[in-house]
């Protein structure tokens, strides 16, 4: 069997995808110099949230996902992050090819979640390969990649934001159900509302708590400097 090793050279964030998109760059290298005709090409990417530290801010961030700082030692487990298929070109030892991986900013996805929190810094990936390959001088011999394929890599957390600004720029994603937004949708026709940002910040204004009314100020007049008269009872010198 042909033995391959896999080395992510790179991400970068697609600025003319229609999507939210990360491009990964892998160096895909044949043992050898074998001869190979094309890989059908399968990856899981993980994220290992063990492999790096947190500040506080990012700790509260995290709360949902992994609880307590204090439970992290149990509960700081990989989180999937996405799977993506490529198909490779005929090359002979060596070659990069680049990993196309569509994102989300649905916040209800746990690997999306745990991006917004970072505030700075890396996330550290896990790659793992298999699929299958095509090679051979003469012919084609059919081969699988084997599962023990992975290849590790730490992405700028910035790379994550950098989509997410060229998609929303300044703006945050939030999934409902249907009925949901069936009675905001109906409540911002009922009160003529501009857009959505208008219609949320009707319904929070709705729900604050009343104000407590100004203290009263003082009476009129109070408060004001009383001339000093000087005493007239006295007698003054000649």
């Amino acid at each position: 069997m042909t033995e391959f090793s896999f080395t992510c050279t790179g991400v970068r964030a697609d600025a003319y995808a229609a999507g939210p998109t990360l491009v990964f760059r892998l160096r895909i290298t044949a043992a050898g110099g074998a001869r190979v005709h094309a890989i059908a090409l399968r990856c899981q990417i993980r994220i290992e949230p063990a492999r790096r530290s947190y500040g506080p801010a990012e700790a509260e961030g995290l709360a949902d996902l992994f609880g307590e700082r204090s439970r992290w030692g149990n509960t700081l487990q990989p989180v999937q992050f996405a799977q993506v298929s490529v198909m490779v070109p005929s090359f002979t030892g060596e070659t990069e090819t680049d990993l196309v991986v569509p994102c989300t900013y649905d916040m209800d996805i746990a690997a999306t979640r745990y991006f917004q929190a970072l505030t700075e810094g890396e996330v550290p990936l896990l790659m793992l390969f298999s699929g299958t390959a095509f090679t051979g001088d003469a012919g084609f011999h059919v081969e699988p990649v084997p599962w023990d394929r992975e290849a590790a890599y730490r992405m700028p957390a910035a790379v994550w934001r950098e989509m997410v600004e060229q998609h929303f720029p300044g703006c945050g994603w939030l999934r409902l159900p249907r009925d949901t937004m069936d009675e905001l949708l109906a409540f911002r026709s009922r009160h003529a509302l501009a857009s959505w940002e208008a219609t949320v910040r009707a319904l929070l204004d709705a729900a604050a708590p009343p104000q407590p009314p100004p203290p009263a100020g003082p009476a009129p007049g109070a408060g004001r400097p009383v001339a000093i008269r000087p005493s007239l009872t006295g007698r003054t010198a000649p």
